[in-house]
């Protein structure tokens, strides 16, 4: 049997060091906070994880330093923003690919990618302990909102969505049809927000059931984000996941009670590192 910790983690798209940051005596640049992110690593050991905001740059300063840290046994597949990375000492990366959502969506009247930055990235691992195999899948979905009232309104927000969801589900079922039924995991950043039950029950419809809803030893119900923003560090917000979170672990053809643990990590020095709490699993194949 293989015990696994899968994660998602949003690194936060960002690259300078801000003034307001200069001013409390922080630094917000890439090249800072990724040391953050290598503690993580470090404190977590995470099998899997599924990357979304992690730019080329912050890929390549999280190579240098995973070496220095003795992290070398993490590689990394390129995904654009949204990489994987994965423990090659434990697993066997058997078959990968990249989906870059488009930009313009058939019969909506908007754009729907900013800084091409949204897609979704599939790995086919297979465990070197026992030979059992799953596919992975990280995505990050477009974030404006479809209702008129919000802030962040865009027309077709939602329909977006639903239909960048849709590309997942299509890309996991060609390597379900190509390797057989194998348990599936799809998580990263899906940006339900109030529209989670169109969402997320888009794919419950197709079997796929939630994280949270799964674990049989503990479940978090935090939503796992902070207020940290280019104008400084935040705090965590502490709401319930439901309708609030942005981080999402969906899973489908597990074996029953093989879901131990749903948990976000959220220590107090993560604020300076990222708005998004990495959300994992541990997990028994």
């Amino acid at each position: 049997m293989s015990k696994l910790r899968l994660m998602s983690q949003n690194q936060w798209y960002w690259s300078d060091n801000r003034p307001e940051w200069q001013a409390l005596g922080l630094d917000s640049s890439a090249a800072t906070r990724m040391h953050g992110h290598i503690r993580v690593f470090q404190e977590l050991a995470p099998d899997v994880v599924g990357g979304q905001e992690i730019t080329s740059e912050m890929q390549q300063y999280f190579k240098f330093y995973a070496g220095d840290a003795g992290l070398s046994h993490y590689a990394l597949i390129w995904g654009n923003c949204t990489p994987i990375i994965y423990r090659a000492d434990r697993l066997e990366l058997v078959d990968t690919e990249y989906l870059r959502f488009p930009v313009e969506i058939e019969g909506l009247p908007a754009k729907y990618n900013d800084g091409g930055s949204k897609g979704a990235t599939l790995g086919v691992f297979r465990c070197k302990e026992d030979g059992k195999m799953f596919i992975f899948l990280t995505t990050h979905l477009w974030f404006r909102r479809g209702n008129p009232a919000h802030p962040r309104y865009t027309p077709g927000s939602n329909e977006a969505r639903s239909y960048q969801l849709r590309l997942c589900k299509t890309l996991i079922g060609k390597y379900l049809e190509k390797y057989g039924d194998l348990p599936t995991v799809l998580l990263g950043d899906l940006n339900p927000g109030p529209d989670w039950e169109a969402l997320l029950d888009a794919m419950f419809d197709q079997g796929y059931e939630h994280a949270h809803d799964l674990a049989v030893e503990y479940a978090t119900e935090d939503d796992g984000y902070n207020t940290t923003t280019t104008k400084g560090p935040g705090t965590w917000r502490h709401l319930h996941y439901l309708y609030n979170a942005y981080d999402h672990i969906l899973l489908k053809g597990w074996p029953e009670g093989s879901i131990r643990r749903f948990d976000r990590y959220m220590p107090d020095y993560y604020l300076t590192v990222s708005d998004h709490a990495p959300v994992w699993i541990d997990v028994e194949l």
